[in-house]
């Protein structure tokens, strides 16, 4: 099964330039957003991503960067309980667990 979250909403970025292509971001990503290609890590699907900030922890070169806990995946997973559209809150403007 292939998780997809909110369309274009994921902070995840990836700096080519600082990656090695080590693989430690394919390993620990519980969703498969990364693939190598040329030996260097790339995004195969930003909107897989659910922002847990593993592959942040384990690059050793500092290459990525998420901002970890900011509403999105939550959102996703209490709308999958409840049954209702997803919402991270941001309607009321631009507060911390605003995506």
């Amino acid at each position: 099964m292939k998780n997809r979250y909110l369309k274009n909403v994921a902070t995840l970025k990836l700096n080519s330039d600082q990656c090695r292509g080590c693989g430690r971001c394919l390993e620990v990503c519980p969703h498969n957003v990364f693939i190598i290609e040329d030996r260097k890590s790339v995004i195969l699907d930003k909107d897989r991503c659910m922002e847990c900030g593993a592959c942040v922890k384990n690059c050793p070169f500092n290459a990525i960067e998420v901002k970890p806990g900011v509403g999105c995946a939550y959102a996703i997973i209490m709308g999958w309980l409840t049954g209702t559209e997803p919402s991270c809150d941001c309607s009321g403007g631009s507060g911390d667990n605003c995506c």
